[in-house]
């Protein structure tokens, strides 16, 4: 099985790359490739660029890397309630060469935060817009407070409700 994953974040130090690597540790006999969304960097996205100088050839690689794999895992990170810009502008520009840009790949959607939240917010918004955009969402889960369910020195999750939650999220998503 192969695995792409990813925070939803051009943070160096995300603690939604944090938990993603976590999260795709545990999925076993899996070749796994964790993407940092720094490597695709492209201008911000309009139509009026997209017609002087053509959809950008990282936008096709972003969108291959999603057709190569079997398994989608992404954690998102919350500005202000929704998607980072970061990803929003490499969604925006993926989505030109189609709008079916999860090309019906199973995903595992997590997000979040270092307050009580859990960035919920844009976790359920992107919940509820993945059917529009080909994405077939094995399992969501949000954890709130990282810092207080999260071991940063051992690399795992503290909390046995939120492990036991994730568990069962990593089932749904390989079988």
């Amino acid at each position: 099985m192969k695995v792409l994953a990813f925070a939803a974040s051009s943070s160096r130090q995300s603690i939604n790359k944090t938990l993603v690597e976590y999260a795709t540790s545990k999925i076993e006999q899996a070749e796994v490739e964790v993407l940092d969304l720094n490597d695709f960097e492209m201008p911000i996205y309009s139509i009026d660029r997209e017609k002087e100088s053509g959809i950008p050839e990282l936008a096709q690689k972003f969108y291959d890397k999603i057709g190569e794999a079997d398994a989608i895992v992404i954690s998102f990170a919350e500005h202000n309630g929704s998607y980072t810009a970061a990803y929003k502008n490499i969604f925006d520009w993926t989505s030109r060469i189609n709008m079916k840009v999860y090309q019906d790949t199973p995903m595992l959607l997590l997000a979040t935060s270092p307050g009580p939240g859990g960035a919920q917010s844009v976790l359920n918004a992107a919940v509820n817009s993945a059917p529009y955009f080909a994405a077939d969402v094995k399992a969501h889960l949000s954890v709130p407070s990282f810092f207080d369910n999260f071991d940063l020195e051992t690399q795992q999750l503290t909390n046995a409700q939120l492990s036991e939650a994730l568990n069962s999220a990593l089932t749904q998503l390989t079988n």
